[in-house]
């Protein structure tokens, strides 16, 4: 371990030394990734389509290549997973990451290459550690282990040629063999299947371990430890593990989760590091934990475009580089991979708050917003309102939803909001009212829109029991993992299942 925990401190060293020239050089570092991307390529079937071996510029690419969605690709994904070779990167495909679906899939199949694997996934982890250790040099992280909440899904065989499961699975399987003396559970609890027997046998590893940093979605993460706390009589995390220094999240806002995580470490302060990874590439690394934001990575193998969010909307293909982007600005984030993907859609958005580094903060999904009344009402701002509204009123917030009420006859129309609260506030119609300021507040489209109450009314409000979104995704076969409440839809599809569940004694 000693010898394990040397190693890793020198690539610690070497790496921050490569970070800073990233910073330094970032749109060379850009240009460099672009031509290894298209040259790496331009002998497999997507690159002879689009003609590579000629392409001599980034708009020539940008000309040549239309923008991708995953329905636009999924039959070159399909040759892949079938055992076909050269397709949309060089060689065999073996490891498919399996997330969400799209409007015609109900789950999409993300190629993941050896190149991504090493140079993108594993190197963001990595890069973690790094930047951790510089910023704290005197941590213990590597004295013990870290406790990994991955996805719930165990690898599955497609067929003799390939292999798909969630991506924190894909990465259990390919991880070295010196990673296990590193992280918890045991890599057979880490692959079960079933959510609610993973989290009982984690627990029981766990225990057992020295745990020094956790790593996992918020929500589901506080699951686990409140049953932790449950299981060995504890009200304090520290209790349990002394040595408990650094949660890594990423996946949700951490806004709402904040105080809920304080409560269970007292007499400690906990640090927190947020990243920005997914199936489709790992891309951002909170690197001042008194900031919001995170350092955008541009030597993982992948190579940005940026579109602005009303152009994406009006199918307007213009993207920019990093050279162009502009401060507080939604853009939707396009990516070329060394794992095939070229031009792709990843539907997050997200908004510079720097560019010297290049640093980003994510803003919501491109398909999880309300826009029935022209309020064009984001996840951000839902967050942030959702944070002002728990302050004023002393309350704390485990979950929400929110959805439009569509106007009748008789009635303006609307948004309705279902949130399980941990603590409740004493009135649910004030704490309303304080949430429709904060939306004005962070939103003058919904102000607009809200003004003297003449095109949408007062936000509805219901208090979920508790335990009504953990349900609602057990329903839904979504415990665990990178599975995440939907916080907001244009439409009623999830908050009429959520209200009509709440009902149930």
């Amino acid at each position: 371990m000693a010898l394990i925990n040397s190693i890793i401190s020198w690539f610690n060293i070497k790496r921050i030394s490569k970070i800073e020239l990233m910073e330094k050089f970032p749109q060379e570092v850009q240009i460099e990734t672009f031509i290894r991307l298209i040259q790496a390529a331009k002998d497999t079937e997507w690159g002879k389509k689009y003609d590579f071996e000629t392409i001599d510029s980034i708009k020539d690419f940008q000309n040549r290549v239309p923008i991708q969605e995953y329905d636009d690709v999924k039959p070159y994904i399909t040759k892949l997973r079938e055992g076909e070779k050269n397709i949309l990167w060089p060689g065999e495909i073996k490891w498919f990451a399996k997330s969400s679906g799209t409007t015609s899939d109900k789950s999409k199949f993300i190629p993941v290459s050896e190149q991504s694997l090493e140079d993108c996934h594993f190197r963001g982890g990595k890069d973690v550690i790094a930047i951790y250790s510089n910023l704290f040099p005197d941590n213990g992280i590597l004295s013990g282990k870290t406790l990994v909440l991955g996805g719930s899904h165990q690898i599955d065989n497609f067929n003799n040629h390939s292999y798909y499961g969630d991506l924190s699975a894909v990465m259990i399987e390919n991880l070295p063999f010196w990673a296990k003396f590193l992280r918890s559970p045991s890599h057979e609890v880490a692959l079960l299947a079933d959510w609610e027997e993973k989290i009982e046998k984690m627990a029981d590893e766990a225990i057992q371990e020295d745990i020094t940093s956790i790593a996992g979605v918020p929500s589901w993460t506080l699951v686990l430890l409140k049953y932790i706390l449950e299981k060995t009589g504890k009200n304090n995390l520290l209790d349990i593990w002394p040595n408990l220094e650094l949660f890594v999240h990423g996946g949700v806002s951490f806004k709402p989760y904040k105080k809920q995580f304080d409560k269970l470490i007292i007499g400690s302060k906990l640090r927190y590091l947020e990243t920005y990874n997914a199936s489709e590439g790992f891309f951002a690394i909170q690197n001042d934990l008194n900031s919001n934001d995170m350092m955008l990575m541009l030597d993982y193998g992948i190579f940005y475009e940026f579109q602005d969010v009303d152009d994406y909307f009006a199918q307007n293909n213009k993207t920019i580089t990093i050279e162009n982007v502009k401060l507080n600005k939604n853009y939707a984030l396009i990516i070329t991979t060394n794992g095939g993907l070229w031009r792709y859609v990843i539907g997050d958005t997200i908004m510079f708050t720097n560019n010297n580094p290049y640093k980003i903060k994510i803003t919501g999904r491109l398909k999880h917003y309300i826009n029935t009344f022209g309020e064009e009402l984001i996840i951000d701002n839902a967050d942030k309102a959702i944070e002002i509204a728990a302050k004023k009123t002393n309350s704390e917030i485990k979950e929400y939803t929110a959805a439009p009420v569509f106007p009748s006859d008789n009635n303006l129309g609307g948004h309705e909001w279902i949130i399980e609260f941990e603590t409740k506030p004493t009135n649910i119609n004030f704490f309303a009212e304080v949430l429709d300021n904060a939306l004005k507040s962070v939103n003058s489209d919904y102000e607009a829109k809200r003004y003297k109450n003449l095109s949408i009314a007062m936000p509805k409000v219901h208090i979920a029991k508790q335990g009504l979104f953990y349900d609602w995704m057990k329903n839904r076969g979504k415990l665990g993992g990178q599975n995440k409440v939907p916080r907001l839809a244009n439409n009623r599809i999830y908050i009429d299942e959520l209200i009509e569940l709440n009902k149930v004694s």
